[in-house]
């Protein structure tokens, strides 16, 4: 039963915080962020933002800078929308999983051009 609570929580912040950084920040380094998930603890007191950045690796990590000095205020702004006894710390990280996916997608697609490429040179052999 407490995992449920633990992933509820989980949701609710990530929805908040998706509110948060689209309508309540006005940090200029903080450029196209998406919140794609959060971890709680098991005792609610951390919780693991991951974020995905559109942009190179310069914007991405002022991104983050902004972020960790926004830290504060994003907290504040969650305990008056989330009634937890503790507003749990913020860890912001980079979510990984759409730049993997996009570049298995493009080896996939390498594969395909290759084996098209190879299937016309065939058949003009028979």
């Amino acid at each position: 039963m407490r995992n449920v609570r633990v992933h509820r929580v989980g949701e609710q912040i990530k929805k908040e915080m998706s509110r948060i950084l689209q309508q309540e920040l006005k940090d200029p380094r903080i450029g196209f962020v998406t919140v794609t998930g959060v971890d709680m603890t098991g005792d609610l007191q951390q919780a693991t933002v991951y974020i995905s950045v559109m942009g190179d690796d310069k914007q991405k990590m002022q991104s983050l800078e902004g972020l960790s000095k926004a830290k504060g205020f994003i907290r504040s702004e969650l305990g008056k929308v989330i009634k937890l006894r503790h507003t749990p710390d913020l860890i912001f990280k980079f979510d990984e999983s759409i730049e993997y996916g996009n570049k298995i997608n493009e080896l996939l697609k390498e594969v395909n051009r290759k084996k098209e490429s190879g299937k016309e040179e065939n058949n003009g052999d028979i």
